[in-house]
């Protein structure tokens, strides 16, 4: 199988335009780059699409001062953000971090608001690791909405605001764009709901009952990466 570095490379060496979208929420745009370039990829952070810098934008916006039910590792996206008197909550994928004392500041915060804002960095249900599969900020996320009887705002895959602004990032029309990824929902039904075409790779968090999805179909399925690009590749040169 083709190295990844070798498979963007041959990405970017082509005339297509290329935009990462990330959910990761446990690493910083930079440390997120710095892993990726470590496997070869080349490519840097102004060419990544990911939801703490698009939370911190709506907070800006909007005034919101966050109690941060995050991952140590994302806190520095956030350094900018006054965290004073919270008036809403960012939750994200916090790992060891989603305590209950920590899931009962973030109810007690919500509860305490007039009008209550959690914001979601991202909702999925699990991802992979070596180790195995590992709860996702999802569950977490469900969790305080029941409690609170509210509705989450997310930020990142599936939501169409995101795939419109990594759209816009490479100025392109979602009938002009495939999404590649593991994720059912998020990567491949948030993609077909906002017109774009969505392949999924057989990797990562794909699971064989995916393929049998009673809401979402994805226009094609790959093994790997490299079998998604030679598609790509394949289909803009004829």
């Amino acid at each position: 199988m083709s190295k990844p570095g070798k498979v963007g490379a041959r990405l970017k060496g082509s005339r297509l335009k290329v935009r990462f979208c990330t959910n990761e929420s446990q690493k910083s745009r930079a440390e997120l780059v710095g892993q990726l370039r470590r496997l070869g990829f080349d490519i840097s952070e102004g060419e990544v699409t990911a939801p703490a810098p698009a939370a911190c934008q709506i907070l800006k916006e909007r005034g919101l001062r966050p109690y941060l039910l995050i991952h140590d590792g994302v806190r520095s996206e956030f350094d900018q953000i006054d965290t004073s008197n919270p008036n809403c909550v960012v939750i994200a994928d916090a790992g060891e971090s989603f305590s209950y004392q920590n899931m009962n500041n973030a109810f007690q915060v919500l509860m305490e608001l007039e009008n209550p804002v959690l914001i979601s960095l991202g909702k999925g249900r699990y991802y992979k690791e070596t180790s195995g599969l590992m709860l996702d900020v999802g569950p977490y996320m469900k969790a305080l909405e029941y409690a609170c009887g509210i509705k989450a705002e997310v930020v990142g895959k599936p939501s169409p605001e995101f795939f419109k602004s990594a759209l816009q990032a490479i100025g392109v029309e979602a009938h002009q764009a495939v999404m590649i990824g593991d994720d059912i929902v998020g990567d491949v039904g948030g993609a077909q709901r906002c017109g774009m075409r969505a392949l999924q790779v057989r990797t990562g968090k794909f699971r064989p009952s995916d393929e049998h999805h009673p809401e979402v179909k994805a226009d094609g399925y790959v093994d790997n990466l490299a079998e998604a690009v030679d598609l790509l590749l394949q289909h803009t040169d004829k």
